[in-house]
């Protein structure tokens, strides 16, 4: 796990509360253990009628925390220093009655006693039937809450417990730990930047259902967008057409073609401080769309194809542009090629024929070629990873600026 993970080496209390959505605690506390971070879990009484403590202090490897009253517990005044000791608290799930407690400062069970005492910043994760949710006492303290600076996450619309659809589910794990990281990352070298990422392949139409495209998954992309949430980036993420969940925190700007992905970053890079360019838009389109369905007849078919206009060669501004070059022979000659003749500060060189790397992969191998001719060979690393070391550079060039 790289150490610019915000969640690497953090202190996190998750409390949790009576409700059928706790089992999904536990693999909250799991992924967050897996991240490197520490994880201090407080239960109610009610939340252990749903999972027991052992559970817990098997993912975690730590003291589970149920009893404010424990003579036993290896903390003095626990709720105390759990709540001085964390980096974060998140509740998770939160029900109805927390809120209501939260809100009113109420201090009678081992969770909320700690979320009084901590100055860390709170999260909650709702998890409750759609009418609980949507009653006005339960809004009511949620605007209280959020007005105290209380981060909610979710919940989310879907199925619940009681079989009815709604809004009221606890969020995915994944929302949740990018939640953290956003909130622990929120003072990062990138705080207060805004930074804007391409990411995926374009469909070029031939025509209604067909189209050109090409192999990008859009996950280097996704990755660099997370990397630079955590660092404390306003990120916007324009994607083409990609099967990816949005990273929590970003705001993303959907497009088909590469025309499309023109405009759209045209727009969002006013007023950016650095474009990275990781998204493939293909270079060239039909020169006609048929308006029906082309039918096969059995003769060839011959298409004539255009170039498309390159994107972020011709973008103007002062931000810092960063792009990439998936090649398959001469990688770095090609990509150093690019860098003058686009106006880059920086490029990625990247092999997409080489093992675990390129498109599909959750991995990749690159290097890092800048105008100032500095070459960084990175050895085969995650892509949230690369995405870091990308934003070294990015950093290094604004800071230099």
């Amino acid at each position: 796990m790289p150490h610019d993970d915000p969640l690497h080496g953090a202190r996190i209390v998750l409390g949790v509360c009576g409700s059928i959505a706790s089992y999904k605690a536990a693999d909250i506390a799991s992924k967050l253990t897996q991240a490197g971070a520490d994880v201090d879990v407080v239960l109610t009484d009610s939340a252990q009628k749903f999972v027991a403590p052992l559970t817990f202090r098997a993912l975690t490897g730590r003291p589970v925390f149920t009893d404010m009253y424990d003579p036993q517990s290896p903390l003095a005044e626990e709720h105390v220093a759990l709540a001085r000791a964390a980096s974060a608290m998140l509740i998770a799930p939160a029900s109805a009655t927390t809120l209501a407690r939260l809100a009113h400062g109420m201090a009678d069970n081992m969770v909320a006693l700690t979320a009084l005492a901590t100055t860390a910043p709170v999260l909650v994760a709702p998890a409750m039937d759609a009418q609980m949710w949507a009653h006005a006492a339960t809004q009511a303290n949620v605007a209280l809450l959020r007005g105290r600076g209380v981060i909610f996450v979710g919940p989310a619309e879907g199925r619940l417990a009681s079989g009815h659809m709604g809004l009221g589910r606890l969020v995915e794990t994944d929302v949740v730990l990018g939640a953290l990281r956003q909130t622990l990352g929120a003072s990062g070298d990138l705080a207060g930047r805004r930074v804007v990422v391409s990411a995926g392949g374009t469909h070029e139409p031939l025509d209604p259902v067909r189209f050109i495209g090409n192999r990008s998954s859009g996950k280097m992309g996704f990755a660099i967008a997370e990397a630079a949430r955590d660092r404390g980036a306003q990120v916007a993420l324009v994607c083409g057409p990609v099967a990816l969940a949005t990273p929590y925190g970003v705001s993303r700007i959907d497009v088909r073609t590469t025309d499309d992905m023109a405009s759209a970053i045209g727009h969002a890079t006013n007023g950016c401080d650095a474009l990275i360019m990781a998204a493939a838009p293909a270079d060239f389109r039909p020169a006609a769309v048929a308006d029906q369905k082309i039918k096969r007849t059995g003769a060839s078919l011959s298409l004539e194809l255009v170039p498309n206009a390159d994107i972020i060669g011709g973008l103007q501004g002062g931000f810092v542009k960063v792009g990439f070059a998936a090649e398959t022979e001469q990688v770095n000659a090609n990509a150093s090629g690019k860098i003058a003749k686009k106006g880059l500060d920086l490029i990625v060189a990247n092999d997409v024929t080489a093992p675990q790397a390129g498109f599909g992969h959750d991995t990749n191998r690159v290097t890092l070629i800048g105008a100032d001719g500095r070459i960084d060979e990175l050895p085969l690393l995650s892509k949230y990873d690369v995405g870091h070391r990308i934003l070294d550079r990015v950093v290094a060039i604004l800071a230099s600026r």
